[in-house]
């Protein structure tokens, strides 16, 4: 499994959706801890309705942060959409029909007169029947505003082809079509709000029509148009300011808007998608300073920091000092986490208010597979850990303050799919009661639901309720025996999950879940809470969604079921008591509920459909009629929260005011929960195992097996004193005082004289290589030893040193540049009074490879040994693996070297491979080579005003090879498949030609076979000598070809008083060249030469030429910086 660090956010509205990290992409995570109500995000919900055929709620999509909630999908079929707003005339373009928006009366629900009767009224999205999505927003904040967004997505398209505006100002009684004020042609796709301003809408339209948006501050009522250079893919608004928007775009580019998308200016480019954050005030120095992952490759990624008005190489901030994993940043509240691997291993890393980063701490052995951050509230942070051995499981870690040292909370935790591919962790987080969490765990291959009180210090199961809903007895006995629940929770307002809680009613808790030895998804019913978990209550045999109204002081409960429903249940004493109340006059399929933003909800919709082909139905429910009066003083009691009948909690007694089960009132907004709360004494209870300690059967921490205590002094290294833990750490948030606080907390300790011990030499990218010329940072430091007075020592292996008076003094780290590739042996030592510990780090500098070259010979002799050499630019790269591919083994040759011998046994055509590995580079090249029993060759010179023309490129040596082959052939006679020809890199220009034996001698003795090539030879050699083959290059351009031996100037005094010396010269030339063709029988370095048969019609490629005897007259010279090669052309 790919690891990533995702990050689930507490405060979501639904469960956490983790941005992976690891790709948005496939394979988000999510978890089920998240607590209802996210303050950041905008109050902007979607329906999602069932396919045609059934009407089962569905899950839906989680949008960016502050954008809402598109809940909606109702997935019909295509169908004939006669009398629908828009129509399509044959042959033409859509034309709009309006048609009038009938509005329905105010009536109590209900056909039957003896029936509860709740005040409701229906309205009908006339006209948007074949819409599937819908978008919905609620200002709330004492507004009456609704605003609904209907679209028609085609799945096959991929995208939006028709989309309605409505918008009502008295809470949903009725509704206005707002399409003609956008534009009746304008297509929106999204809708969004002003987290901190909910009076202020955005839209999108949809970028496959135009790219637009348009921009709203008055609820709605009216907008203006601006065009976009670029498409929206996520919006991200800012925690506090209002105009504050940061935009990412199709093609990985970062917007920023102070203007509330009037105006937009380019932040950066390619930021990896969901890996960008605004600051946090309070920890960030700047509110507007950006937080966000930039891609350098498919494997290296940087963090950065960004000024919103000014990011500009000069002011970005690089927090982490070197590259991090792909989608691996994650900012939240006062931490930031990388992830970094090298050499297969992830190690991650942790920032506590943007101090630098240190590696997170987990037991030793943990060895994660898969790690998530689930929450970072109260300064303490929760983990989510897959270790090497778990499949389907994960760990729960919490951390102390700083978020580096974590012990295990909870073993087993289950995990499962999501719908789009998310992984979800059994983990809730109950609103309200701070500290307090269920979990699903595996155990005994059974899947139980445990409680904890204290933040994961204790867990223990849940008790059964005593009876049914019918009153019998429950026969289930702890620990056999329990009551298990099921814990995803909704990541849409719409839609209820199987578990809720709301901050404004504590203690209340509403789940789904079965009653035996472990969960089961058979016999599910509905249980309840109003003592936090302390004893519980079934309420229904059924799945039901419930929503809480007036703060807690009711519940609404509706069915779960595929089948039309006209009713609800309501109850006013905590769920003991509920009345079934009728809320429509016909039965409808329900999508979802929306109910009033805030936490006192006594208005409600219920959005529907009638039929799969009706309109959407929207039923406003005002329970307000249902309240007898206005909440008075006599109407609470007081409730003590517990755990078992322990009152003290995290450390304080707890003490709500709540209404009484009997009282049928409304609170209303001025009236809330409180809270009275004193401390406790700390006991042993209020103290979890401090790092690399465990809990042991009986309570106690004791030190694990890999530990060791001593090493917890590693602050001596920089400081004077240290904290001699006890073995214990008080728990976060945890607020008792005195007791036994002195017994179990870490007392301060002056650092004993000790040698250093535990010194370690890293780079600060954790690497092994670095870069020729580039800067190279070494880190250093210790895990024991007195750090003020132990000097450091630094050899970096190339003959320079440094040292340091002690390790403070080094904490940004040690930068050097080498100047050479090649392994260096670099040593650290450190020393102090009591003695010296050292660590060698071998460190592979390393230059980019350019290209590599295959040096081989053209033709060679069958079973007689050939050397293959390949020439690398530059030369000297570091560490080199060279992969051989030779003739048509299927099996490669691996060497350290360059050059390897081989021997081809059978005539015919070879192809030879080779590629070359270093670092994370793999390039190669490839050869041809023709293998023949004999053959004869002869290198040939030109006419000087050849090199006048001659450019020194491949392309050109290739096209005059052939012009000389063909010239060859028309002088001689000889058969073109006898002849090959190539021409060498440099100047003066030469070239090569070779003969080889005909099909018919091959078969012959080789004896005959060389006598018919002598004969040739004699033939082409008188030619040349008689300067019988010559070519023309361009009109007026003639070129010449010689024997290489003989030169364009003659060779000897032509005048009358020549010498004796030059008699004898032009006797010794004569005969060197009746001596010049050889039969290849004996083993021979051949200049590398390649291949141009009829066969291939390949582009040349140059190679370097061998060094051939003093007979053979190399070139004088090169002036190409091009690897040497030979072009041979049939």
């Amino acid at each position: 499994m790919e690891s990533r660090v995702h990050f689930c956010p507490i405060s979501c509205c639904a469960f956490c959706l983790l941005v992976s990290l690891f790709p948005v992409a496939a394979g988000g995570i999510s978890c089920r801890s998240c607590r209802p109500g996210d303050k950041t995000s905008a109050r902007v919900t979607a329906l999602k309705l069932s396919a045609p055929g059934s009407a089962t709620v569905s899950g839906s999509e989680l949008l960016e942060p502050g954008n809402g909630f598109d809940l909606g999908v109702r997935d019909r079929t295509k169908r004939n959409t006669d009398g629908l707003l828009s129509d399509r005339e044959p042959g033409g373009d859509e034309v709009s029909r309006p048609r009038r928006v009938r509005r329905s009366e105010r009536r109590a629900a209900g056909s039957r007169p003896d029936e509860p009767k709740l005040d409701s009224s229906t309205f009908a999205l006339v006209g948007d029947s074949a819409h599937n999505q819908a978008m919905v927003h609620w200002s709330g904040q004492n507004s009456s505003v609704i605003l609904m967004l209907t679209k028609s997505y085609d799945f096959n398209l991929g995208s939006v082809t028709e989309s309605s505006l409505w918008r009502s100002t008295d809470y949903g009684t009725t509704y206005e079509k707002l399409n003609e004020k956008v534009g009746m042609k304008t297509i929106l796709s999204l809708l969004y709000v002003s987290p901190n301003n909910k009076r202020k809408i955005m839209l999108l339209t949809d970028p496959e029509v135009e790219s637009c948006l348009l921009i709203s501050s008055d609820e709605g009522a009216t907008y203006q148009k601006y065009r976009l250079n670029f498409y929206i893919l996520s919006l991200l608004f800012h925690p506090e300011q209002e105009d504050w928007i940061l935009a990412y775009s199709h093609d990985q580019k970062l917007y920023s808007s102070t203007e509330f998308g009037r105006r937009w200016q380019l932040v950066h480019e390619r930021v990896a998608p969901n890996r960008f954050y605004w600051s946090k005030m309070g920890v960030d120095k700047e509110p507007g300073l950006i937080h966000l992952e930039t891609i350098i490759s498919e494997t290296q990624a940087l963090y950065i920091t960004c000024k919103l008005h000014n990011c500009t190489n000069a002011t970005k901030g690089k927090p982490f000092p070197g590259y991090i994993d792909p989608n691996s940043l994650v900012v939240q509240d006062e931490y930031v986490f990388v992830q970094v691997t090298t050499g297969g291993r992830t190690i991650y890393y942790v920032s506590s208010k943007r101090d630098v980063f240190t590696p997170m701490k987990l037991p030793k052995y943990t060895l994660p597979k898969d790690l998530h951050v689930i929450s970072t509230d109260e300064k303490r942070v929760v983990a989510a850990i897959q270790e090497w051995n778990q499949q389907e499981t994960y760990n729960l870690y919490v951390s102390e303050s700083s978020g580096v040292y974590y012990t295990l909370a909870l073993e087993n935790v289950m995990s499962s799919m999501g719908p789009e591919g998310n992984v979800m962790i059994d983990l809730y987080e109950v609103a309200g009661i701070k500290g307090m969490f269920l979990a699903n765990k595996k155990h005994n291959e059974q899947v139980k639901t445990y409680i904890t009180y204290n933040k994961g210090r204790d867990w223990r199961l849940l008790q059964a309720p005593s009876v049914d809903l019918k009153g019998n007895s429950f026969h289930c006995v702890l620990p056999y025996c329990s009551l298990h629940l099921h814990l995803q929770v909704s990541a849409n307002p719409y839609t209820s999950g199987n578990i809720a809680s709301k901050e404004s009613a504590p203690g209340i808790i509403v789940a789904s879940g079965s009653i035996g030895t472990e969960l089961s998804n058979s016999n599910v019913s509905m249980f309840i809470t109003s003592d936090a978990g302390n004893t519980w209550r079934e309420i229904f045999k059924e799945e039901y969604s419930v929503l809480y109204l007036d703060q807690g002081g009711a519940l609404v409960a509706i069915r779960h079921t595929p089948l039309p429903i006209r009713h609800l249940w309501l109850s006013f004493d905590e769920g003991r008591v509920w009345n079934k109340y009728g809320f429509t006059s016909s039965p409808l399929f329900v999508d979802g509920v929306l109910g009033e933003p805030g936490e006192e909800t006594l208005i409600m919709i219920i959005f529907g459909h009638i039929s799969h082909r009706s309109e959407w139905q929207l039923v406003k429910i005002d329970f307000r009629s249902i309240f007898n009066r206005r909440c008075t003083p006599g109407d609470y009691q007081t409730w003590h929260l517990h755990n078992d009948g322990d009152p003290c909690l995290m450390g304080v007694k707890r003490i709500y005011r709540k209404l009484k089960p009997v009282a049928r009132c409304v609170m209303g907004k001025n009236q809330s929960v409180t809270m009275i709360s004193e401390p406790c004494d700390c006991t042993e209870s209020d103290f979890e195992c401090d790092y690399g300690y465990e809990r042991r059967s009986d309570g106690k921490c004791t030190p694990a097996f890999w530990f060791l205590p001593s090493s917890v002094s590693r602050s001596c290294t920089t400081e004077h004193t240290f904290l001699n833990s006890t073995g214990y750490r008080k728990v976060v948030s945890n607020n008792c005082t005195g007791g036994v606080t002195d017994l179990y907390t870490a007392h301060k300790q002056h650092c004993p004289s000790q040698a250093p011990r535990g010194l370690h030499l890293v780079t600060n990218e954790g690497s092994l290589s670095a870069s020729l010329n580039s800067n190279v940072t070494f880190l250093v430091f210790l895990e024991e030893g007195d750090g003020s007075q132990t000097s450091i020592m630094l050899d970096f292996g190339d003959g320079n040193t440094i040292t340091y008076s002690n390790v403070s003094s080094i904490d940004d780290g040690i930068k050097h540049m080498y100047k050479n590739v090649g392994i260096y042996r670099v040593v650290a030592t450190a020393a102090n009074s009591m003695g010296l510990e050292t660590t060698i780090l071998y460190l592979h500098i390393t230059c980019q490879l350019e290209y590599v070259h295959l040096s081989v010979p053209f033709v060679v002799v069958k079973k007689k040994e050939v050397n293959l050499t390949t020439v690398l630019w530059p030369s000297q790269v570091g560490t080199v693996t060279y992969i051989w591919w030779l003739g048509n083994n299927s099996e490669p040759v691996i060497t350290l070297e360059g050059s390897i011998t081989f021997t081809f046994t059978q005539e015919g055509i070879n192809v030879v491979t080779v590629q070359v590995s270093t670092g994370n580079a793999i390039m190669q090249d490839k050869k041809t080579i023709a293998v023949h029993e004999y053959f004869r060759s002869q290198l040939l010179a030109f006419s000087p005003n050849l090199d006048e023309h001659n450019p020194d490129i491949a392309e050109w040596r290739l096209d005059v090879s052939r012009v000389i082959k063909n010239s060859m052939v028309q002088a001689t006679g000889i058969s073109e498949e006898l002849l090959l020809v190539t021409v060498l890199p440099g100047l003066p220009t030469t070239a090569e030609f070779y003969l080889l034996p005909h099909k018919y001698l091959a078969e012959e003795t080789s004896e005959k076979g060389a006598m018919h090539l002598d004969q040739l030879s004699e033939v082409v050699l008188g030619l040349l000598n008689q300067n019988l083959v010559k070519f023309t290059l361009r009109p007026g351009i003639q070129i010449t070809v010689y024997a290489a031996h003989l030169s364009a100037a003659p060779l000897v005094d032509t005048s009358e008083d020549h010498s004796a010396s030059a008699m004898l010269m032009l006797l010794s030339v004569v005969v060197v060249g009746l001596a010049v063709f050889v039969i290849y029988k004996f083993k021979r370095k051949i200049p590398g030469l390649n291949v141009y048969a009829q066969m291939q019609n390949e582009k040349e490629q140059e190679m370097t030429q061998s060094p051939v005897t003093p007979t053979e007259m190399a070139p004088k010279s090169l002036t190409s910086r091009e690897p040497l090669d030979k072009e041979l052309n049939t």
